[in-house]
C-alpha cells in the first residue's frame, strides 16, 4: 500500500511543472498583429480644364507671286541701254526703264510713215476739190445725169483709203519705236536678266523674267475630310505662316482667297490658295518693322475654323468604344460617353461629355470595372506616411517598456 509520501510528492512535482509552465507563458512575447493589406488599385488623374477653342487645318506650301512675267523682245536690235537695277534681285516700279533697244530705224520708219500719211492727206484733200468741181459742172448741164464716175466719187474713196494706210502705217511704226523701250509691267522684282550692252535681240529673244511684288501666293494642300472644319470651305479664312527669316523662327499673316476646286490625282489633296499683300514690304508706311517674306520660301501654315463654345482636348489612347474612364466625387471608377469632335495629332477635340473639373484617369487599369474603388496616387504617399509614423511610435514604445 503507498505511503503519503509517496502520494504527495508526485502532485508537488506536477503542481511545480504546472506552475513553472504559467511563469514561462506569462514572459512569452504576444505575436504581433499583421497589417491590414490595401488592395486599392492606385490611379493617375488628369484635371479637365474646359474653354472655348477654335479650330484649325494644318498645311504647308511654297511662297509664289501671283503675277510673273517673261520679257521678250517685239523688236530686232541692238542693246544700247541698261537700266542698273536691271539685275537679279532688283527691285524696279511699273512703267520703269529697263533696258532700250536701237530706236534709230524705227524713228526714221515712223518719220517715213508720217511723211506718207501727209501726202495721203494732201491728194485726198485735192480729189475733194475736184470732186466740187465736178459737180458744180455737172449741175449745169440739164439734159443728162451725171454718173458717179463723172462726179470722181470713186477716185475720192481711193484716195480715202490711202489716208488709212497711212494713219495705220504711222500707227504701226509708233508701235514699234515704243517696243524699242523694255519697260516694267508692274511693280516687280527682277528674277533674271539674259541680255547685256551691246546684245543683239531678235523678235522672240527672252530678256528677263520679273515677279509682282504686290501679293504673294501660297498653296496649301488640305484633305477633304478636312474642309468641314473650315467655315465657306476655307475662303476668306486667316492663315497664320510659320517659317525662317535670317535663321529665326518668324509668323506671317495671310488670308484664304480661293479654292482651286479640285482634287489633285495623285496627291488625292485639294487645294485653297492664300494671299499676303507686299510680301516684301516695300510700302511699308508704319513704324513697325515687318519681316518680309520671300518668294520661294517653305511655310508652315495653320488654319484659322470654326470656332467651338465649349471644348476640351484628351489623349487619344484613353478612348475606348467611345468612351473614357474618369474618378468620381467618391473615388469610384465611372465611364462617361464623349462627343468627338475631330482628331488632331495624338489628341481627340471634345466638345460634349466632360466638365470643368472632372479627374480623367489617365493610368492604366489591369481589371477595370465600373463603380470600382480606386485611390490617387497622392493617397498612397499619405498612407505611407502615416504608416512610417505609426512604426516609429510603436518602435519608440518598446523601447521604453524594455528598459
Amino acid at each position: 500500500m503507498a505511503t503519503k509520501k509517496q502520494i504527495i510528492i508526485p502532485i508537488v512535482i506536477l503542481a511545480a511543472g504546472i506552475a513553472a509552465m504559467a511563469v514561462f507563458s506569462s514572459m512569452k512575447k504576444p505575436p504581433e498583429e499583421k497589417a491590414e493589406v490595401d488592395n486599392t488599385p492606385i490611379v493617375a488623374v488628369s484635371d479637365i480644364s474646359v474653354t472655348p477653342m477654335t479650330l484649325e487645318v494644318n498645311s504647308y506650301g511654297m511662297v509664289t507671286p501671283k503675277y510673273e512675267t517673261e520679257l521678250i523682245a517685239q523688236v530686232n536690235g541692238e542693246i544700247v541701254e541698261l537700266s542698273d537695277t536691271f539685275l537679279r534681285g532688283g527691285f524696279v516700279k511699273k512703267n520703269q526703264l529697263l533696258a532700250r533697244i536701237d530706236p534709230n530705224d524705227y524713228q526714221a520708219a515712223l518719220i517715213d510713215a508720217q511723211a506718207s500719211m501727209a501726202t495721203a492727206r494732201a491728194a485726198l484733200e485735192k480729189e475733194v476739190a475736184q470732186g466740187k468741181v465736178a459737180e458744180r459742172e455737172w449741175k449745169q448741164i440739164t439734159d443728162t445725169s451725171p454718173t458717179e464716175l463723172s462726179l470722181r466719187k470713186p477716185q475720192l474713196a481711193q484716195e480715202l483709203a490711202r489716208v488709212k494706210a497711212a494713219q495705220a502705217s504711222v500707227l504701226r511704226a509708233e508701235r514699234n519705236l515704243e517696243r524699242t523701250e523694255i519697260r516694267a509691267p508692274y511693280d516687280a522684282m527682277i528674277n533674271s536678266r539674259n541680255i547685256g550692252l551691246g546684245s543683239f535681240v531678235g523678235v522672240g529673244t527672252k530678256i528677263g523674267h520679273v515677279l509682282a511684288t504686290a501679293t504673294a501666293e501660297i498653296r496649301l494642300p488640305v484633305a477633304d475630310n478636312q474642309l468641314e472644319f473650315l467655315a465657306n470651305q476655307g475662303v476668306n479664312a486667316k492663315v497664320n505662316l510659320f517659317g525662317k527669316y535670317a535663321g529665326k523662327d518668324t509668323q506671317w499673316s495671310a488670308t484664304i482667297k480661293r479654292n482651286e476646286g479640285v482634287i489633285d490625282n495623285k496627291s488625292r489633296m485639294g487645294y485653297l490658295v492664300a494671299e499676303l499683300n507686299d510680301p516684301y514690304q516695300l510700302n511699308n508706311n508704319t513704324e513697325k518693322e515687318i519681316t518680309p517674306l520671300r518668294f520661294g520660301s517653305y511655310v508652315n501654315a495653320k488654319i484659322v475654323g470654326n470656332n467651338i463654345a465649349q471644348a476640351t482636348s484628351v489623349p487619344r489612347h484613353l478612348v475606348v468604344n467611345g468612351k473614357v474612364a474618369i474618378l468620381d466625387s467618391d473615388s469610384r471608377l465611372h465611364y462617361v460617353v464623349i462627343d468627338i469632335v475631330r482628331q488632331q495629332g495624338s489628341n481627340v477635340i471634345v466638345a460634349n461629355g466632360l466638365l470643368e473639373g472632372d479627374r480623367l484617369i489617365v493610368s492604366a487599369l489591369d481589371y477595370p470595372v465600373n463603380g470600382m474603388k480606386l485611390a490617387l496616387v497622392g493617397d498612397e504617399t499619405q498612407l505611407e506616411e502615416k504608416e512610417v509614423e505609426e512604426d516609429d511610435t510603436q518602435m519608440a514604445s518598446n523601447k521604453e517598456s524594455g528598459e
